[in-house]
């Protein structure tokens, strides 16, 4: 018979304690948090359509199990619907451009962007400052696989671009142009692209206005964007902005954010102009516009001072080529020329203050003003002339695209 002594009868009751405290732990573990879980859920449906009242065995295997379809919203499906149909449209775009540094010495400079294939032939469309000014564009799909992009065309006054890389035999996913004339505020959008980086990002929100102002890196003015809250950040450029059925509505292009980072007000590109510029400059190179045959000079308060115009603003006639002449447009008069900067601007020449019954009181209204026209279209165009206003008729030719690549 084994003897236990003092000792071994205190360390036997030390350690009987700490099992006992142990298991009394454990218990509490295992007990407490689905106590606390039923509490907030109060006999709401959880996965499966499983009650909330029950053990911590069977709590623990509903978290374990898979989702199935009735376990999320219908928005939630929707969301991921979206993406699942969408994503693989979008692109990783990285240009390489080359500078120079006062020494001549040549460094190059990294950027990225996102971008949409928009058929079976590898053409993609992107932003044109994602693109402006390249070396060198890698396209990179959603299989991991890098192509060399070639650009097709560019439409600086929508900040616009068409790129083209060789499929190679491949399926490529597509996306679908939506009717974004039909937007209304409140709508839920969703946005695919590659911020900071991170490739065929997904976030969400709504359109939170229609119709906005939006001035690009060049200087024009696009008049008409779409703005959201979903979270658009540096690398979304040229990404797709989509609506609940995963119809191309939109091509992101700009944040407005004093830090540089997502505010919650970004601006899309509307898919109407995304569409009617890519054929254009798939079938063209450009886009073709219609144009007035003259060389203009947006009025300043000094130049307006100098010549003593009668209006204040409006955009000046300097030079007046044959169609302009021949619809009676008269330019300045070349024996009476002042500099201004690195520019010779002539005086007496008409001043335009408005075309196709647009007022017109700087170039880039003028520009906006022929947006929508072609060559050979007949434009009315209103001038002022030695305190005379006139309005004539001419046949638009066509515009030179600036940034052509």
């Amino acid at each position: 018979m084994k003897l236990y002594t003092r000792t071994h009868v205190a360390i036997l009751g030390i350690v009987l304690s700490l099992m006992v405290l142990a298991a009394g732990v454990l218990v509490t573990t295992l007990v407490i948090v689905p106590q606390a879980v039923q509490r907030q859920l109060a006999d709401l449906p959880i996965r499966g359509g499983q009650s909330s009242n029950m053990t911590p065995v069977q709590y623990t295997a509903i978290l374990a199990s898979p989702l199935k379809p009735g376990d999320l919203t219908d928005d939630e499906l929707n969301n991921i619907q979206i993406y699942d149909r969408a994503n693989k449209a979008v692109v990783f775009v990285t240009t390489v451009t080359t500078q120079y540094t006062w020494f001549y010495q040549a460094v190059q400079q990294e950027g990225t962007g996102s971008g949409v294939i928009i058929d079976q032939l590898g053409h993609v469309i992107t932003n044109y400052h994602v693109i402006n000014g390249a070396d060198r564009i890698r396209i990179t799909l959603a299989d991991g696989s890098v192509q060399d992009g070639k650009t097709v065309g560019v439409d600086p006054e929508n900040d616009l671009a068409v790129l083209q890389f060789n499929p190679k035999g491949k399926t490529l996913t597509t996306v679908q142009f939506g009717d974004s004339s039909s937007l209304k505020v409140g709508m839920k959008v969703l946005a695919i692209g590659n911020p900071f980086g991170l490739d065929r990002t997904l976030t969400r929100g709504i359109v939170s206005g229609l119709a906005r102002p939006l001035q690009t890196e060049q200087g024009f003015m696009i008049r008409e964007t779409i703005q959201t809250d979903a979270a658009i950040n540096p690398g979304n450029s040229g990404g797709a902005l989509l609506n609940s059925h995963s119809e191309l509505i939109g091509i992101n292009t700009a944040i407005k954010s004093p830090s540089g980072g997502s505010a919650g007000v970004g601006f899309a590109i509307p898919a109407g102009t995304v569409k009617r510029i890519a054929e254009e400059l798939i079938k063209y190179g450009a886009v073709r516009r219609g144009w007035i045959d003259i060389d203009p000079i947006e009025l300043f308060p000094q130049l307006v001072d100098y010549f003593d115009l009668p209006v204040q603003k409006g955009v000046l006639v300097n030079t007046a080529g044959p169609a302009a002449q021949q619809a009676g447009i008269r330019g300045g008069d070349k024996g009476k020329a002042v500099r201004s900067g690195r520019q010779i601007i002539y005086a007496g020449g008409d001043i335009i203050t408005e075309v196709n019954g647009q007022t017109i009181e700087s170039i880039t209204d003028l520009y906006n003003a022929l947006e929508n026209t072609k060559p050979g279209e007949i434009a009315s165009v209103k001038v002022t002339r030695g305190g005379q206003t006139r309005t004539l008729s001419l046949k638009l030719v066509e515009a030179q695209t600036q940034g052509q690549q």
